[in-house]
């Protein structure tokens, strides 16, 4: 009987069919599954009951951030081209469905926001981005005065003028220059012409990675460079007419409130009063951070809703004492009228900056639902602001203060929401105490859940946190709004008839009462928080979880506890750099060295370099100069330490002077080092086992944050991505966030000697002596 062939045509069509079968059977498999899981999301939209405006304002607002976060136009369009091709299959395919109406829209909506995030935040940066000049560079500069603001706390004017570009004089820029107290021309405002010699720096990029990143901020903000006067400012022109009025007017009530008021509680008045924050001084200013009361200091939400309140109260009380009007006029509209025009004169007065504004936005929409009968606080018009301040600030989505101020109220407005808050503050006959007793627990709370909202943001963005800050803050605030700034506004107003002493004298008496409130506070025991650079999944798994807290109603919205306690535990895991290099190669930290303290290689008088190094670390601020470590063998120019981690020891050589070095002592030198870091250039033949962060590398990728115990580096660079903000002089040396150290060699590092014979090495001078 012969064997049949497996190849015949027979049996070829029929493995054909077969196989056929099978895909046709796998494909209605993934659609039934496809199905059930559009079903499933169908019912859950349908039934959940919550409103979508907020969802939509979150994914525009995370859209913008995409953009942020990604590093290059190659992705940003492939997210945008993703996302519409998303949008238009659903909305082609399920359109014709007919069954899944809310799964639809609410795909579509979501990924259509999603791009309007994004594609808002690119077009802002094309439109706006100002670069930075090409280098530092010193001389006399003559341009107009944009803005002047006055810090006699610090002892210095600050000027915005425009000025061409040194490397460019067909460019005009905008440059911030610090002149000092004794250099200063009052004549120097806003449209004068002046001629100032200074010295000019680029805006400078994150000094570590994690850090404040101000080149970012200057990029939005039209400013391209930032120096500090070098002599007397001339006025080779006044200001025509006097200068910007508001400018001028918010400048005589600043100065009026300060001779009314001395040394920080008259900063603090005419902060309040006038939004200039000048003259508080440096250690006060850091009390109130650490007592979680500096949210006072920044004219926000507290103040504007402050004022517009008081007006509105006030109008209606002595509107409705006149019969004939009250008969005939509907007195909450009226009312809601005098407030809202108080609230955009107090906000244009205290100089209309973007938290501000803000809080503007969001109390006039409150005023708008009072005069048409609708609920003040609710998550849609929270919504509405937060989506018209994200359309014309998107850069201040990934900025801290529209994160706290908004997480602040939605986490108000999601407590004062929730059916147990309710049912506890409905009104009841109750005595006047338990009344009393009642509103205190509900002060109590709603600054715990405040607290605990915020503390995620604080991290990440300052590394601290305040401990005490809700207890604080019911004191605080009530003192702030129903004490202070009616007295200053009292003082201010009997002024005008000369009899505002007594008013002046009370409303200093409780801005030293907050001050000796907030030093109490941020000197007790663990009052503060320090921790090291949050990374940005841990803090993505915060907001999710807050923001899916606050939007949904019912049990539902206990999912959201999921995120926060693996953002919670993933803290826990969470350990400093071991190195800390700025992009300069002059500051070199070493954690884990002595306990709490960060040692360095040099001691720094710059608060700004200290406070940058600390903070990452996530230390309270001790440090210990690198030649006082007993592992450090240090010379004039050199220093050699060897660190312990991961199993191995890690030799390094750190460059401390500017002395000329002989090559081949400085090449074997390299040779037994494992991580070589300088401030200088070096040489070729210095070529240590892992990694040589000299100029050069340094001026390519920026600051490093070194992980010696899993072996990774971060940098600048990296998270800097294509933004135009960013511009190393080379490629970055690093593509990734995080990049592998590769082997490294047995020998001991030695510091090298000094020697001033030919055949030497000679560092570049540093920038800061151009």
């Amino acid at each position: 009987m012969p064997v049949p062939d497996p190849f015949t045509e027979s049996s070829v069509g029929d493995s054909l069919k077969g196989a056929g079968a099978a895909l046709q059977q796998a494909h209605w498999r993934r659609l039934a599954g496809l199905s059930s899981g559009l079903e499933a999301l169908e019912r859950f939209i349908s039934a959940a009951g919550f409103a979508r405006g907020p969802w939509l304002a979150v994914a525009f607002g995370c859209g913008i951030a995409a953009w942020f976060a990604l590093p290059g136009r190659w992705e940003w369009l492939a997210l945008l081209a993703g996302l519409f091709a998303l949008a238009s299959a659903v909305a082609a395919v399920m359109r014709g469905d007919g069954r899944f109406p809310y799964a639809r829209q609410a795909i579509v909506a979501l990924a259509l926001a999603l791009a309007a995030g994004c594609g808002t935040a690119w077009t802002k940066s094309a439109l706006v981005g100002t670069p930075g000049i090409a280098a530092p560079a010193v001389g006399t500069f003559a341009g107009m005065v944009m803005a002047r603001e006055e810090q006699p706390a610090d002892r210095r004017t600050r000027l915005t003028v425009a000025i061409r570009d040194p490397g460019n004089p067909a460019r005009i820029v905008r440059a911030r220059i610090n002149v000092p107290l004794a250099d200063d021309n009052a004549a120097a405002r806003e449209g004068a012409l002046v001629r100032v010699r200074a010295r000019l720096m680029p805006p400078a990029p994150p000094m570590l990675p994690g850090s404040y990143d101000f080149a970012r901020a200057a990029w939005f903000g039209r400013i391209a460079a930032t120096g500090t006067a070098l002599g007397p400012v001339a006025v080779v022109r006044g200001a025509e007419g006097g200068g910007e009025i508001l400018a001028r007017v918010r400048r005589s009530l600043s100065r009026h409130v300060r001779a009314r008021l001395d040394g920080s509680p008259g900063g603090i008045a005419a902060a309040f009063a006038s939004g200039d924050r000048g003259g508080i001084a440096e250690t006060d200013e850091e009390a109130m951070r650490d007592a979680g009361l500096t949210h006072l200091l920044s004219v926000s939400g507290l103040h504007v809703s402050a004022v517009i309140g008081a007006v509105y109260v006030l109008s209606l009380r002595l509107l409705a004492l006149w019969p004939w009007l009250a008969l005939r006029v509907r007195l909450p509209l009226v009312a809601a009228g005098n407030a809202a025009l108080a609230g955009v004169l107090y906000t244009l007065l205290t100089g209309a900056e973007v938290p501000t504004v803000r809080s503007a936005v969001g109390a006039l929409l409150v005023l708008a639902a009072v005069a048409i009968g609708r609920e003040p606080l609710s998550l849609r018009l929270l919504a509405v602001a937060g989506f018209a301040v994200m359309l014309l600030w998107p850069e201040s989505v990934v900025g801290p203060s529209f994160q706290l101020s908004f997480g602040a109220v939605l986490a108000i407005v999601a407590l004062h929401g929730a059916a147990p808050m309710r049912a506890f503050t409905a009104p009841r006959m109750e005595p006047w105490w338990a009344a009393a007793l009642r509103h205190l627990a509900v002060l109590l709370v709603t600054g715990v859940v405040i607290e605990l909202a915020l503390l995620p943001i604080g991290l990440f963005h300052f590394h601290r946190a305040g401990v005490y800050g809700s207890m604080a803050n019911v004191i605080a605030i009530p003192l702030t709004t129903f004490v202070t700034m009616p007295l200053i506004a009292l003082g201010l107003a009997l002024d005008l008839a000369g009899a505002g002493g007594a008013a002046w004298w009370a409303a200093g008496q409780s801005l030293r009462f907050l001050l000796w409130l907030a030093h109490f506070v941020a000197g007790q025991p663990g009052a503060v928080t320090t921790f090291p650079a949050m990374g940005g999944w841990a803090y993505a798994l915060f907001l999710s979880g807050g923001l899916w807290l606050a939007l949904w109603h019912g049990r539902l919205r206990l999912w959201g506890l999921v995120p926060v306690l693996a953002g919670t535990l993933s803290l826990a895991a969470i350990r400093p750099p071991d190195v800390l290099v700025s992009g300069d190669g002059r500051h070199v930290g070493f954690t884990g060295l002595a306990p709490d303290t960060l040692v360095m290689l040099r001691d720094t008088r710059s608060g700004f370099v200290h406070d940058n190094l600390t903070e990452t670390a996530g230390m309270d601020g001790r440090t210990l100069a690198l030649e006082e470590w007993p592992g450090a063998r240090c010379n004039e120019d050199f220093c050699g330490i060897d660190i312990e981690r991961g199993g191995r020891t890690w030799r390094f050589l750190l460059a401390r002077g500017q002395n000329p070095v002989p090559l081949g002592e400085l090449a074997a030198a390299c040779e037994r080092a494992d991580i070589v870091i300088a401030d200088r250039r070096l040489p070729w033949s210095c070529r240590p086992a892992v990694l040589k962060a000299d100029r050069a590398t340094l001026d390519r990728t920026g600051g490093l944050a070194l992980d010696l115990e899993h072996g990774r580096v971060a940098t600048v660079a990296a998270m800097q991505g294509e933004h135009g903000w960013w511009h190393p002089r080379e490629r970055p040396a690093f593509k990734y966030r995080t990049a592998p150290l590769k082997a490294a060699s047995a020998e001991p590092a030695q510091p090298a000697q000094v020697s001033a014979r030919p055949g030497t090495a000679s560092p570049e001078p540093h920038p800061s002596s151009q």
